[in-house]
């Protein structure tokens, strides 16, 4: 059988395979709140949910699927699984990639961090004709995306990576645009849908 985009696509947004991506998100999702177990033992309770960005934005995204699996879709999951997948999924391989550079070695956990980031980045882009989404929900997620980064860089609740603690002021400034370009990105994605053909 010739594979064709339309092929894949249907693959894709199959519900078998939408099953699946839910599994291993899930399971994705648990590991990363474990990951972040030492950062919560020492963390105000009160910014709890802010700090753990990563497995909250694969969370976002285990919502979207469900709803998809059952026939229904849930835009305010969709426009913030999109934009903070895309945000920390990005901004952990940058961390990952920079604390390579400063140290030589990030071991065989930094690189299976790295590849599950590119993954999750990855995955909320492929979907991105699937989301029905409006602009006032990316408004609503735009809000929780900037007010984490205030919370991480004026709280100083962001993750932490020791090797780059002296870069904390470049990583804020970094970490504010990238939210920039990852909401631009999902009403980009809301202005392409309109202008598609009904």
């Amino acid at each position: 059988m010739q594979l064709t985009c339309a092929n894949i696509w249907y693959l894709l947004t199959h519900r078998s395979f939408l099953i699946v991506l839910l599994i291993v998100n899930f399971l994705g999702t648990l590991y990363g709140y474990y990951w972040y177990g030492g950062q919560l033992a020492v963390t105000d309770p009160i910014f709890y949910i802010f700090v753990p960005d990563s497995p909250t934005a694969s969370l976002f995204f285990c919502f979207v699927l469900v709803a998809w699996i059952l026939g229904k879709s849930w835009p305010l999951m969709e426009a913030l699984a999109l934009i903070t997948l895309v945000k920390y999924g990005v901004w952990a391989d940058v961390m990952n990639i920079w604390t390579l550079i400063e140290t030589g070695s990030i071991g065989g956990q930094g690189w299976m961090l790295v590849a599950s980031h590119f993954a999750m980045a990855a995955q909320a882009v492929i979907y991105m004709s699937k989301y029905t989404f409006k602009l006032w929900h990316v408004g609503v997620a735009a809000v929780w995306t900037l007010h984490n980064d205030v919370i991480d860089y004026v709280f100083g609740q962001m993750p932490m990576y020791r090797d780059l603690e002296a870069y904390t002021n470049y990583i804020g400034y970094f970490t504010f645009w990238l939210s920039i370009i990852c909401i631009s990105l999902a009403v980009f994605s809301v202005k392409r849908r309109n202008h598609l053909p009904k």
